[in-house]
């Protein structure tokens, strides 16, 4: 996934507040998952999608959906991606409304079948190795 600065104009979700998003992340397993931590999550999400729920990012040959920046070369199917796989057999616009259930799951999907987020640039390049408990603080 291609790291995403700012969200195309008009593509403004809902923007998720911090600890609003941790307990996301708490309730639904991130904790641990994959040798993950929820701070791993929160870095990741800031970095992809600035924690908005309607983030859209073109890549060229591909696009990156929703608030965890899901590809559509393998991920999601958004009709026109060329070869795409869709392994999380899902619309890519269903990744850019505010229910985030759906995303979870295909996030989740990912990080199972990489060990892990490396998938992920913008945790890659922002995240990984580094201290990230400022990203759960006071939640």
């Amino acid at each position: 996934l291609v790291f995403l600065g700012l969200a195309l104009p008009g593509t403004q979700g809902k923007i998720i507040p911090k600890c609003e998003m941790v307990g996301i992340l708490r309730r639904n397993g991130f904790e641990g998952f994959e040798g993950t931590t929820v701070a791993d999550w929160m870095c990741l999400v800031k970095y992809e999608s600035d924690y908005n729920t309607k983030a859209y990012n073109n890549n060229g040959p591909s696009r990156d959906y929703g608030i965890f920046q899901i590809n559509s070369k393998y991920w999601c199917n958004d009709g026109k991606t060329a070869g795409a796989k869709d392994a999380c057999h899902i619309s890519c616009s269903k990744l850019l409304n505010d229910n985030i259930e759906d995303d979870i799951q295909c996030a989740k999907k990912i990080a199972r079948e990489a060990h892990g987020l490396s998938p992920w640039y913008g945790w890659k390049n922002h995240c990984r190795g580094r201290n990230l408990s400022s990203f759960v603080r006071g939640c």
